[in-house]
Order: structure tokens, then sequence, then C-alpha cells
């Protein structure tokens, strides 16, 4: 598995999960809403975390750096 993210774009996803677990934990987003972002977040956390965003695949897309 070829990485295809940049620290850019990992970071971002790692903001956007931090902030909606602070929103699921203090209760601002409850029931359905929490379920659905709850997910998008784990999902945005895990391809943070390996570097790896299947969906840019079929997209023939990457923000990774281009190694010379």
């Amino acid at each position: 598995m070829v990485k295809n993210m940049g620290s850019a774009d990992r970071i971002v996803r790692l903001v956007v999960f931090l902030v909606i677990a602070v929103l699921i934990a203090a209760k601002v987003l409850t029931g359905a809403a929490a379920v659905v972002l709850g997910i998008i977040a784990v999902i945005m956390l895990l391809t943070s975390l390996a570097g790896f965003c299947p969906l840019y695949v079929p997209l023939k897309m990457s923000t990774a750096k281009k190694k010379e």
C-alpha cells in the first residue's frame, strides 16, 4: 500500500476527527448526527494514521510529495 496522503492532508483529517470527537463528548452532537459524524471521524482518523485514502485510488489522486 503506497502512501497517497501528504502531511497537510493528514493534519486536516486529524483536526476534523478531534473536533467531531470533542463535539460528541460534550454532547453537542447527539442522535443520528453523532453516529454518522462519528463514523466519518473514525474513517478520517484511520486514513490519516495509515497515510492512505482508498478514495484517492480510483480518482488517481495523491497529496503526497513526489519522490525525485
